[in-house]
């Protein structure tokens, strides 16, 4: 009998190209899955499937009925999503070179669906509690962020990042990521104490929906208007095209996403419009990321399939 050689088996090994493509399927998959979380939200379908992991009592799939399907499909979802970050983690370990930034990235997205899952079959065993519904909500925004950076940083070089603007208009910037964590926090609060509780007899968060509400829309207001000033600040400096044109497609979804926001306000919570505005969220936060990213330089891979951005040779989402 011939003896094993373990130098026989290889695993297979992926391009810097392989890996940005399997990151960029993470990133909309991961903004499928807040907009069809928040479908099961607004059309009261949070207990469509009222055990878990199976859907009602030892069945895996739902019944032939509207509200089961919809949490069933949101459940498909998941799968799904899992399945891309096991695979964006498969590539990033075993890209050609190796690199461990990258790697540890797709390890958080692992580890992220892991806790959305299980936080997700807590959120169903609690009778859909709103403070476990939000933070269900801000854990999708941490992993879909954590699958943005994996995107564009999986075509560049592991080489130390370098900022192309100053140090003062990289505080800006940062201070405007923190005040968009602080709004999405608070519409989160919006949303669990407003009528939309995801299904019938869920308990809602115990606050005037109009306040937090007011509360919600005068940090919105403040970050437009931050990053207004920041693009002035940014001009002022003769920042690369890259950041500049990063940065008005940034204002240009807050201010779509300020106009749904009222739009909601004033249609009392309308379920169609609160969709748009989870759609908006999303986006507001690729492009908010990618915005960020682009003050900093990274040399591109040859073979990342990546195109160079503006002078800095910047790649992110967005360009």
């Amino acid at each position: 009998m011939q003896a094993y050689d373990p130098k026989a088996v290889r695993l297979p090994r992926f391009s810097p190209a392989a890996v940005r493509k399997v990151a960029l399927v993470s990133v909309i998959c991961y903004a499928l899955l807040v907009v069809s979380g928040g479908a099961v939200r607004l059309t009261g379908s949070g207990l469509g499937c009222p055990d878990w992991p199976s859907c009602f009592q030892h069945h895996l799939t739902a019944v032939s009925s509207f509200h089961p399907i919809v949490e069933f499909t949101n459940r498909l979802v998941s799968a799904a999503v899992t399945l891309v970050s096991v695979a964006a983690l498969g590539v990033a370990a075993l890209r050609m070179p190796p690199r461990r930034d990258l790697t540890l990235l797709g390890a958080g997205l692992v580890a992220g669906i892991a806790a959305q899952i299980v936080l997700g079959g807590l959120v169903v065993l609690f009778k859909l509690n709103p403070y476990l519904v939000a933070l269900h909500f801000v854990l999708t925004i941490v992993i879909l962020a954590d699958a943005i950076v994996l995107y564009n940083l999986s075509g560049s070089r592991p080489t130390r990042a370098e900022p192309v603007v100053g140090r003062d208009l990289v505080r800006l910037a940062r201070l405007q990521l923190s005040t968009l964590t602080l709004v999405t926090v608070l519409g989160t609060v919006v949303t669990g104490a407003g009528p939309h509780a995801g299904g019938p007899g869920a308990k809602r968060i115990p606050i005037a929906f109009r306040d937090i509400a007011e509360v919600h829309s005068t940090v919105a207001l403040f970050l437009i208007g931050l990053t207004l000033a920041s693009q002035f600040a940014f001009h002022h400096a003769n920042a690369p095209q890259v950041v500049l044109r990063r940065g008005r497609l940034f204002i240009e979804v807050m201010a779509l996403q300020g106009a749904l926001g009222y739009l909601q306000y004033f249609l009392h919570d309308a379920a169609w419009v609160v969709e748009f505005h989870l759609a908006g969220a999303t986006t507001l936060w690729i492009t908010g990321i990618g915005f960020y990213l682009s003050l900093y330089r990274h040399p591109l891979e040859a073979n990342s399939g990546a195109v160079a951005s503006g002078p800095t040779g910047a790649a992110a989402l967005g360009t």
